[in-house]
């Protein structure tokens, strides 16, 4: 050992191993190594002190721990004269192993083995602090968008944008700009990398509540923006091929069907519904002849209620005009005879009873004009034809209760507007018109909010299973416990679960596929578990709900309890790393963005709302 190293090691050692209790470590602390700070070689060195790394030397390895706590120990020896009073007291520190640096200088995480007593403790220096924080291998690609200690850290690709990612914070901690730091570095890195293949082999799709990632240079230049709005007709509507909701799970789902009477009513309408739009020439003079057989047979009962309920329906369904722009009464020429229990002529003299009729009723005004009707453009408006042409056919032959099944037709009535804004069911065109795509929600109801994700998730998920090998596809919800609440009370439970059970399938399987699921939220214990757990990475902001705080101690678990109680104090920007992407629980400040490419999330400032009275 050269007279340079020696000295630098007799400055660098601040003490020798006292105990070992498993992972639990016991320095004493050497007495003239008390100081906050320490010169040498021209740089100012820290010493140690709670949650900073010491390393202890054991032979040819060097174990890294943490460390965790320190106390005083009293030592009492003989006092050497009557001044003394015999008493020493001694520092000694509390430390967790992190890992170790073999003989190569390369860090591994986890236990290799222990030290003994005696062992010598000295603090890390920079070289060995870059060797704990360094997360690439040579040759791999990374991107840096945070510091540690002083010095850049830089994040693997392979490891963290092929991971299922979570980042946690309450809102004005720093949580959007580090979802656009990753993404933007990603994608500035990849482009330069191979454009190409870029464009070709990756997908991206971003679902923003709150409207802060459509900016022209948040997250890339080159990137397709759906500003979506049922408020009105001027919003972007979603590329979304027609089976994608004509799909019975989704329809059950969209109307809060019930899985006994509903579902089944649903199924057998939209068996007809396909039927009849896949396999007849002239859709819409067919659907003309089922209602005039409806309309047969209805005018042919003997129930009054039941007649008259089915006609209601035939109300909904028909023009409220003639051709000629006359109102048009159904009832004006018929009557209901109660005596006998049919419907007769109005004013006829004799009476005539319809049902005594064989010539298909044909001079009925209701019989007339479904030969006015015509059949609508709107999907979920021929959809909801198609229900209630069935609903008549089961009142008729008494299959199904109209109290029983109209809720579910009246619901689809009620979204019937907010789908037809938001989707475009043309054929040929491309959700991907690029590669990376925003879906901004601002503007969305709120119970459209909780579908559209789904219904593209689910869709998008089916459509990259079939794309074959070399093909990623991340899905990035920024304010995720929106959708992924599994304690929401606004909706059914049938409806909560499948929207989770359709997540929690891309988390535990989209790996395999080459899916990858980003969540950010400011409440990860309003998260199902089941997604939070399944993370590979994360990156925990502050924090300070205790529900909050104890659904990332559950789920994240090998954070220690030194890191873990410092969650609630971090500073707006600085997060706390820890995943399969590193070997060890790491604190970083995640660099802000320059103004123009940060997401539109800052807190405002009264400073600037009301300016100084300049007069």
């Amino acid at each position: 050992m050269t007279k340079q190293e020696l000295i630098e090691d007799a400055v660098l050692r601040i003490g020798e191993v006292s105990g070992v209790d498993g992972r639990r470590i016991y320095v004493l602390v050497d007495t003239n190594k008390n100081l906050s700070d320490m010169f040498f070689d021209g740089d100012i060195l820290r010493n140690i002190s709670v949650n900073s790394f010491i390393e202890i030397r054991k032979g040819f390895i060097s174990i890294i721990g943490r460390v965790e706590g320190e106390r005083i120990q009293e030592d009492f020896v003989p006092a050497r004269d009557e001044a003394d009073l015999g008493r020493r007291e001694k520092r000694v520190l509390t430390v967790s192993l992190a890992g170790y640096i073999d003989e190569t200088g390369r860090f591994f995480g986890g236990t290799r083995e222990l030290p003994l007593i005696g062992n010598e403790a000295y603090i890390v220096t920079r070289a060995k602090l870059h060797a704990v924080h360094n997360l690439v291998g040579a040759g791999k690609l990374s991107v840096s968008i945070a510091t540690s200690e002083d010095f850049s850290v830089d994040f693997p690709v392979d490891g963290l944008f092929n991971s299922h990612m979570a980042i946690f914070g309450n809102t004005g901690s720093g949580k959007s700009n580090t979802l656009a730091s990753l993404y933007q570095s990603l994608f500035a890195l990849l482009n330069a990398r191979n454009q190409p293949a870029f464009l070709a082999n990756t997908r991206f799709v971003f679902f923003d509540f709150n409207g802060e990632y459509g900016g022209e240079h948040c997250l890339t230049n080159a990137k397709t923006v759906y500003n979506l709005s049922t408020r009105d007709d001027a919003g972007d509507k979603i590329p979304l091929p027609e089976d994608a909701l004509l799909d019975l799970e989704v329809l059950s789902i969209l109307a809060d069907a019930t899985e006994k009477t509903q579902k089944p009513f649903l199924g057998r309408a939209l068996r007809q519904m396909k039927h009849i739009e896949e396999n007849v020439d002239d859709a819409q003079q067919y659907v003309r002849g089922i209602m005039r057989n409806l309309v047969n047979l209805t005018l042919r009962m003997a129930d009054k209620s039941r007649a008259f309920l089915v006609i209601e329906q035939f109300r909904d369904l028909l023009p409220k005009e003639d051709e000629q722009g006359n109102a048009i009464d159904l009832q004006g020429d018929i009557d209901w005879h109660n005596q006998s229990s049919q419907f007769m002529v109005r004013g006829s003299n004799p009476a005539i009873y319809l049902p005594q009729r064989t010539d298909h009723i044909p001079n009925t005004r209701l019989f007339q004009h479904v030969q006015n009707f015509t059949l609508p453009e709107s999907l979920v408006s021929r959809l909801v034809l198609f229900l209630t042409l069935q609903l008549i056919s089961d009142i008729l032959v008494n299959r199904a209760q109209f109290e029983h099944v109209a809720p579910v037709i009246g619901r689809l009535k009620a979204k019937r507007h907010n789908i037809d804004r938001l989707f475009d069911y043309a054929e040929g065109a491309s959700f991907w018109e690029s590669n990376v795509v925003v879906v901004n929600l601002d503007d969305v109801s709120l119970d459209m909010k909780k579908t559209i994700p789904l219904l593209l998730v689910k869709r998008l998920y089916a459509d990259h299973k079939r794309l074959g090998p070399n093909r990623t596809m991340n899905v990035v919800v920024d304010e995720a416990h929106n959708i992924l609440s599994s304690s929401s009370f606004r909706e059914a439970e049938g409806w909560k679960d499948y929207r989770l059970e359709t997540f929690e399938e891309v988390i535990k399987e989209g790996r395999k596929f080459g899916v990858f699921l980003t969540i950010a939220s400011q409440r990860p214990g309003d998260i199902s578990p089941t997604v939070i757990s399944q993370a590979h990475n994360y990156f925990i902001h502050r924090l300070i709900n205790e529900e909050d705080l104890r659904a990332i101690s559950s789920a994240v678990s090998y954070i220690d309890s030194v890191t873990e109680e410092s969650i609630p104090t971090l500073p707006t920007g600085t997060c706390i790393f820890s995943g399969v992407a590193s070997q060890m629980p790491m604190k970083v400040s995640v660099k802000p963005l320059e103004s123009n490419f940060r997401p539109r999330s800052n807190t405002r400032e009264f400073s600037r709302v009301v300016p100084p009275n300049l007069l």
